[in-house]
């Protein structure tokens, strides 16, 4: 790759960054100290720009440096057209996303560099995947290799951990986004949203994952991008709430134990509604009916027994990265600041054990 190729990659990234900030080429110039034409040179990769300057890129489009110096590994859910990612909201909610993705991504490898990192191996599904049907057939077999039979998943986070999906729950608008590279993958869920879709996302995304991507796999060469995700939807909702689940309350299925069902599952009504139609308790007329009557919050916990908790909220990093951070910064490899930052707002500063100097951590 030529010394102007890589410029122009960078310039691209900038202006992606800038995009999703909403920001313009004059607003951004005026924050970093540049007027609107340097800006636009920097974008069209015709001017270089020293060490200074893109830190203070970063800082103004709040994206890690890394973000604008290294190619983007390949997102295996891209839920937007490349070609409207700049011009739509959902475009830009994408583009931060993805951002985020590659921080945590390189997070990741610099834990792994350290040694501080055990990964589980990755399971990925090699049977053949192009229909719906496929995809919550692969949804079963995931649940039979972690012992889940048919009953509810405690924690989305710990079965993405023991399939080889590290997750980080993160403060940005959207849904989700997944990447492997090499050994490692990677997602990153939105905190933001309500706590069904929240574990409807992470299941998703793990489907994403298991299954392939668009380039390699039977589901991206044979189907449209928007068919691809909903079979992968497919997959998210038999993995959370499975249809031989909600059969086993009976045929005639009462709104109350529906209720219940969501509840204990933790998933949103909207998928309890369509998983009870597929399992054939439910009519699609009578559905309709049921997707005007959501349940409150104090139904769907006094249908259970006022025990579940959101899950995707506290916990906003697997365990075990979380204990490899905690043991870099007491090895002295990190700093409380950059502790802070892998741990993605899990903890506050006075949360940490003091250590006697950690003016030498780098």
């Amino acid at each position: 790759m030529t010394a102007q190729s890589e410029w122009a990659e960078i310039g691209q990234r900038v202006r992606e960054a800038r995009l999703a900030a909403r920001q313009s080429q004059d607003q951004l110039g005026r924050r970093i100290g540049l007027d609107r034409t340097m800006v636009a040179k920097i974008e069209a990769g015709s001017r270089r720009v020293d060490a200074v300057e893109l830190v203070r890129l970063a800082e103004s489009l709040n994206v890690p440096l890394g973000h604008l110096l290294h190619e983007r590994p390949p997102v295996l859910s891209r839920r937007t057209p490349i070609f409207e990612e700049e011009t739509t909201e959902a475009g830009r909610e994408s583009l931060r996303l993805e951002s985020a993705l590659t921080a945590w991504l390189r997070d990741l490898q610099q834990l792994r560099t350290l040694g501080l990192l055990p990964l589980e191996p990755l399971l990925v599904h090699e049977g053949a995947l192009i229909t719906d049907d496929d995809a919550r057939e692969a949804a079963r077999w995931t649940r039979g290799r972690l012992g889940l039979g048919e009953g509810p998943i405690p924690s989305l986070m710990a079965v993405c951990e023991r399939l080889g999906l590290l997750v980080a729950v993160i403060d940005l608008p959207g849904d989700g986004a997944s990447v492997v590279d090499g050994e490692l993958a990677a997602a990153v869920i939105s905190r933001l949203g309500p706590p069904g879709r929240r574990r409807a996302t992470a299941a998703h995304e793990l489907g994403h994952v298991l299954l392939g991507d668009e380039y390699s796999s039977d589901l991206g060469v044979h189907t449209s991008r928007s068919r691809r995700e909903a079979i992968i939807d497919g997959y998210a909702a038999e993995l959370l709430l499975p249809v031989d689940a909600i059969r086993a309350e009976g045929r005639a299925l009462a709104r109350q134990a529906l209720v219940r069902l969501a509840g204990s599952y933790r998933v949103s009504w909207t998928l309890a509604v369509r998983q009870a139609v597929r399992a054939g308790v439910v009519t699609h007329a009578d559905a309709a009916r049921l997707q005007s009557l959501t349940p409150t919050k104090a139904e769907l916990l006094d249908a259970t027994g006022w025990t579940p908790q959101p899950d995707l909220e506290w916990l906003r990093v697997p365990p075990t990265v979380a204990h490899a951070v905690l043991e870099a910064r007491s090895r002295g490899l990190i700093t409380t600041a950059r502790t802070l930052e892998l741990l993605r707002g899990q903890l506050e500063a006075d949360d940490l054990p003091s250590l006697d100097d950690e003016d030498e951590a780098p």
